[in-house]
């Protein structure tokens, strides 16, 4: 689908005043202006975070209720269980807690769900196992927010339900021995995930079992630490790198280079990151992330909890390298249920009459669905929702859904709820269970959702443009500069630049493994640089021409790969210059 390029002219007079009060060069006066921020006070807390500007933990709504039943909880020698979630932001906050409460002398065990297996978040079915088995206490990590019937059900039993979450809530909160969410009680950043919630408890709780603000170094060392892990579930749940959670990804990077734990060093030897000094956002986001949500996808998710938790150098390298292959494997999966998601598509949906998107089988492994479904969505520029149906037609299918930011995948669903067995999420990804027979009206009660929220039409998709660089522009020192706005990610995105009447120097051809991939070189007045398409070997016949100007989109990077570094493009859009 062909999107707009949106590039707004630049007002040169705020660039050179902001960059005269700030102290900035003005390439990074320009992209702060996009990105709404003029007051140099503003800025320099942007550009370098200080640890210290994360709110203290007891201003999180239900923290202090929170700690006080955990703190009881450990002292009176109670079987804990950290109940998680099978993402890496659920894998990441339940590691934090457990690892707390085990500094603190607590008796400590985790529980997570199967994905293949169980429903999302607290059940009925597993709580009554955990509660039989002992466990008296229950803390949920990532969920729970709307499980009231289980809340009740832990009270019923006699046991201690603490939620700790951050996914959207509903009318009425459950009744549980406390609560904490970032959307309770006017907390003034409602964006924290589900892995930063649960750090905020563990640093409260260190400051409990201390009788002090200031904690051991022991402890200080392990929320340090965990500041890393809480850095994983921050990008990999894909909430706005601005504010407290660009704090905590700032110093997370730091400590996962410097002080990770025993599982994170593992894990980082297994895939070529130990030798780095520093760590980028990119390497969470498509490195450790990824392979940690291998785990959890196809079934394992204990296993990267266990990675993430064990003193035992031997089993961190081995699980390491298993959550390898289980990735290897993930990508398999999820090829084939893109390339299946496409030909259904192509052959069944006519995209001018399909405001959503809504496509089931039962071939589908439940575990890529959700991943793909965001591939298509993005491809696509419509709300997707992917159904992997019960092979032997006994059980209700399984969907997750993502969307464009231009509707509410949550608030559609609540519309078709009538026709869903349960469901359940965010703005822009959601999930559900339905009935087979079901589908083909959820996916015209759906349409109808799309249509009332943004019109007949669907939108454009846009990309925003920060500004127009020629090729020789891109230097080392300039694009050195621009890395200052780092970390990237959801709500701070990699400067996206432009250039006009740029040739191929050589036909495009495939990279990677599987040959997913793009690979080129762009060439402008002298000047030659790489460009990468990822996910893109689509584009490579339609790239071939050298003898045709073209104008790109592009996000300029730092390749340093052998420890030589190099500007190269990661290729976003492009098109044959207009005459």
């Amino acid at each position: 689908m062909s999107k707009r390029w949106r590039l707004e002219p630049v007002d040169l007079a705020r660039v050179d005043a902001l960059a005269q009060s700030a102290n900035i060069s003005p390439i990074i006066a320009q992209l702060l202006l996009r990105r709404g921020m003029e007051d140099p006070i503003r800025v320099a807390s942007f550009l370098t975070p200080k640890l210290n500007d994360l709110r203290d933990p007891l201003l999180l709504p239900g923290v202090s209720d929170a700690v006080e039943q955990l703190h009881q909880a450990v002292t009176a020698g109670e079987a804990i269980v950290v109940y998680g979630d099978y993402d890496a932001d659920g894998m990441t906050a339940a590691a934090i807690l457990v690892r707390a409460i085990r500094l603190i002398g607590g008796n400590v065990d985790y529980y997570v769900p199967n994905r293949l297996e169980d429903p999302y978040g607290l059940s009925l079915e597993s709580l009554g196992r955990l509660i039989d088995h002992g466990k008296s206490t229950i803390v949920s990590v990532d969920c729970g927010i709307a499980s009231l019937r289980e809340a009740e059900y832990c009270r019923q039993r006699g046991a201690r339900l603490i939620i700790t979450d951050h996914h959207a809530m509903g009318e009425q909160l459950p009744d549980a021995a406390a609560i904490v969410h970032p959307g309770l009680g006017g907390y003034p950043f409602p964006w924290l995930c589900g892995a930063a919630v649960a750090f905020k408890v563990a640093w409260a709780l260190c400051q409990k079992h201390c009788q002090a603000q200031r904690v051991t170094p022991q402890l200080r060392d392990f929320l340090l630490s965990a500041v890393g892990l809480a850095a994983i579930g921050t990008v990999a749940d894909v909430v706005p790198l601005v504010e407290e959670n660009r704090t905590l990804v700032h110093h997370g990077l730091i400590s996962l280079a410097q002080k990770p734990c025993l599982g994170i060093a593992a894990l980082k030897q297994a895939n070529r990151l130990a030798g780095k000094e520093r760590l980028d956002s990119e390497d969470i986001a498509f490195t450790l992330a990824p392979r940690l949500n291998a785990a959890g996808r196809l079934g394992q998710a204990q296993l990267a909890i266990e990675l993430l938790t064990t003193e035992d150098p031997q089993r961190a390298t081995a699980l390491a390298e298993y959550l390898g292959k289980l990735n290897e494997d993930r990508n398999t999966l999820e090829r084939s249920v893109y390339l299946g998601a496409v030909k259904q598509i192509k052959e069944q949906m006519d995209l001018e009459q399909s405001p959503a998107l809504v496509l089931a089988s039962p071939q589908w492994h439940l575990g890529v669905i959700g991943v793909v479904a965001g591939k298509i969505a993005e491809k696509y520029h419509r709300p997707t929702v992917l159904i992997a149906l019960d092979p032997l037609g006994q059980k209700p299918g399984t969907g997750s859904g993502r969307s464009p930011s231009y509707f509410n995948l949550h608030e559609g669903f609540k519309g078709c709820r009538d026709l869903l067995v349960s469901c359940g999420g965010h703005a822009a990804a959601a999930g559900l269970r339905i009935e087979e027979s079901r589908v083909a009206l959820f996916r015209a009660a759906l349409c109808e959702q799309v249509a009332l929220q943004s019109g007949s039409q669907t939108p454009q998709a846009e990309i925003a443009i920060d500004a127009e660089a020629p090729l020789g522009m891109l230097d080392l020192a300039t694009v050195k500069t621009m890395e200052q706005l780092a970390p990237f990610g959801q709500g701070n995105p990699r400067p996206l630049l432009a250039a006009t009447g740029v040739y191929l120097a050589e036909p495009a051809k495939p990279l990677g493994s599987g040959e997913r991939h793009c690979s080129m070189r762009w060439k402008q007045h002298g000047t030659t640089l790489r460009g990468v398409a990822f996910g893109q070997a689509e584009w490579i016949p339609s790239l071939q021409d050298t003898n045709r100007p073209h104008d790109i989109v592009f996000k300029p990077v730092i390749n340093d790969f052998g420890g030589m570094q190099k500007v190269e493009m990661h290729l976003v859009d492009w098109r044959p210059t207009q005459d």
